[in-house]
């Protein structure tokens, strides 16, 4: 919604500033809204969004991280997906498509110091090289999908694509896919899109995870999205996930 960036830091110390030593582990997340920790601070589910209400820090990805001692960095962006954006007029919102801004710095509607546009910056992929990649991507693009399967099988193509996006760029990291926590419908074409790459390419290095759909006796958050306590379980079920596959 926009940007932030840090111009200087000034400490009065003897030894200077030294940076915190790297955590045993790093992961990047690619998500959504639920990712962002959308509307967590606010749990009434017929209220709308506002950054006041947005905690990345009560949010499954930061917490999973922090359980499992690794650093990590989010690319995640409220409403967008794979193929279409959130929409409610079964037209697909194609301005808000992550695998169009997964390359860059990063996506925002300001601008720093009102010059520098984050979507225009290339993004180093050696400046954080991770041990795993997770991604959460699919629910938005089920408001557009439902229960059309020839719309499901083009999400499936479409992250294939996105797959061979994610792996160019981090050649050895494991990837998890994941989605569920809002609703599972599209999982099993997340699932077919994991098969489907691995066939296409050879690259076995891959695998899927269906989270739990959240539960109206955990409560909700703004416009329905996951509560703290929804939050935790998933956390709990990935950081599990996690330790398994990775041995971690």
């Amino acid at each position: 919604m926009s940007t932030v960036g840090i111009q200087e830091i000034t400490v009065d110390a003897a030894d200077g500033i030294k940076p915190a030593p790297p955590k045993l582990h790093t992961i990047e997340f690619i998500g959504d809204s639920i990712t962002c920790g959308y509307g967590v601070d606010d749990e009434h589910e017929l209220h709308s969004f506002s950054t006041a209400t947005e905690d990345v820090t009560k949010a499954y990805a930061f917490l999973a991280a922090q359980q499992l001692q690794a650093d990590y960095s989010l690319v995640s962006y409220s409403g967008y997906g794979i193929i279409t954006g959130y929409t409610e007029n079964d037209q697909k919102l194609t301005t808000h498509l992550l695998p169009d801004y997964y390359e860059k710095v990063g996506k925002s509607e300001g601008r720093l110091d009102d010059t520098l546009v984050l979507q225009e910056l290339a993004w180093d992929f050696n400046k954080l090289v991770p041990d795993l990649i997770v991604i959460n991507l699919g629910t938005n693009d089920d408001s557009y999908t439902k229960e059309d399967t020839g719309k499901q099988a083009e999400y499936a193509r479409e992250y294939v694509e996105f797959l061979k996006k994610v792996r160019r760029n981090n050649p050895h990291a494991p990837i998890l896919c994941t989605l569920g926590i809002m609703g599972d419908r599209l999982y099993p074409y997340v699932e077919q899109a994991v098969k489907g790459y691995t066939r296409e390419t050879g690259d076995s290095n891959i695998s899927a995870m269906k989270f739990d759909e959240q539960l109206a006796a955990d409560g909700y958050a703004a416009d329905f999205h996951p509560s703290e306590a929804t939050h935790r379980k998933a956390a709990s079920k990935l950081t599990a996930q996690i330790r398994k596959l990775m041995n971690w």
